[in-house]
């Protein structure tokens, strides 16, 4: 059996393959997984055409399946498209052919979607705009009132693997109780605010001097390096300003991404800041940016007292 699963999400992805697995019950053995850019697809056909020596089922997991979406992977060898027409039309029905990729839609114009989509199941992994419902699901086994969602959604952030990871970290702590409260939520749980970073950069911007610092001080208690953050936060100025220029030149968000090598999901989110904010602004922050990693490489400066006198001196 064939599947595809696609969507700008890594998180449901991966989920998706997880649960699949799970179903069949394939053990770790029975699972093996190529990279579509890397491999041929020779190869992984005559891999799916034999069978496990350990299990039942088989899976095979192709991951960055570019052959369906309109990208052009610099470096990715080409691949017989033809061998996998063949083999959809006499695919296994023990094992399990999984093809993953991370994009926001397949193109239609090409015949090997066209056929993937009758004969195998193609599902799109896509992220509710409410994560709501994701978290109380997260949190079904256990009694939770309800306006401790948002709560716990706005302490973690809006990444699904921290928002997991984190939510499993408090149900084993109240594993025999069951009942989460405020205080669990937040003696368990870290502020993430470095996947926030965009909220960072607007309390920096927007001179709330208040919400930037304890932003710097939960990433300090969390052991992250001043370097790093400065770095990270060079790193969006930067993305912002270059999506900023290239949207004026009449580029669409996915050639943005194309152009500038990132995940489309990160130009869509840098252009939806980017609004109220001129290029001389931006820039402005690249260059104080640069001079105080600069400052604190040579030691004119202490690191940690660095980044705070910046923030508070905006």
């Amino acid at each position: 059996m064939v599947y595809l699963f696609y969507g700008t999400e890594e998180f449901l992805l991966q989920k998706e393959i997880d649960t699949l697995i799970q179903k069949q019950q394939i053990g770790e053995y029975g699972v093996t997984k190529y990279n579509l850019e890397t491999t041929k697809l020779e190869d992984i056909l005559e891999d799916i055409s034999m069978p496990s020596l350990f299990e039942n089922h088989k899976a095979v997991i192709c991951e960055n399946a570019y052959i369906f979406t309109g990208q052009n992977k610099r470096g990715a060898i080409e691949q017989n498209i033809t061998l996998l027409e063949e083999y959809l039309k006499h695919q296994d029905k023990d094992n399990f052919l999984v093809f993953k990729v991370l994009t926001e839609k397949l193109d239609e114009r090409k015949k090997i979607v066209k056929q993937i989509k009758k004969v195998a199941t193609v599902k799109e992994c896509k992220r509710e705009g409410n994560l709501i419902p994701f978290v109380q699901n997260l949190f079904k086994d256990y009694q939770i009132e309800y306006s401790l969602i948002p709560y716990f959604i706005k302490r973690i952030g809006e990444d699904l693997y921290l928002l997991e990871q984190e939510a499993t970290k408090v149900k084993l702590y109240k594993y025999d109780e069951k009942v989460i409260k405020k205080e669990d939520i937040d003696a368990l749980t870290s502020k993430t605010i470095d996947l926030n970073i965009f909220n960072f950069i607007d309390h920096i911007i927007t001179k709330q001097k208040k919400e930037a610092m304890e932003t710097y001080d939960e990433l300090i208690k969390r052991n992250e390096e001043p370097l790093a953050i400065i770095v990270m936060l060079a790193n969006q100025f930067r993305i912002m300003y270059q999506s900023k220029e290239l949207l004026k030149k009449g580029y669409t968000e996915k050639s943005i991404a194309e152009t500038l090598n990132i995940h489309p999901y990160r130009v869509k989110k840098a252009l939806e800041k980017t609004g109220t904010y001129t290029s001389e602004t931006l820039l402005n922050y690249l260059q104080k940016l640069g001079d105080l990693d600069k400052q604190i490489k040579t030691g004119q400066t202490d690191k940690y007292l660095a980044l705070e006198l910046f923030i508070l001196g905006m």
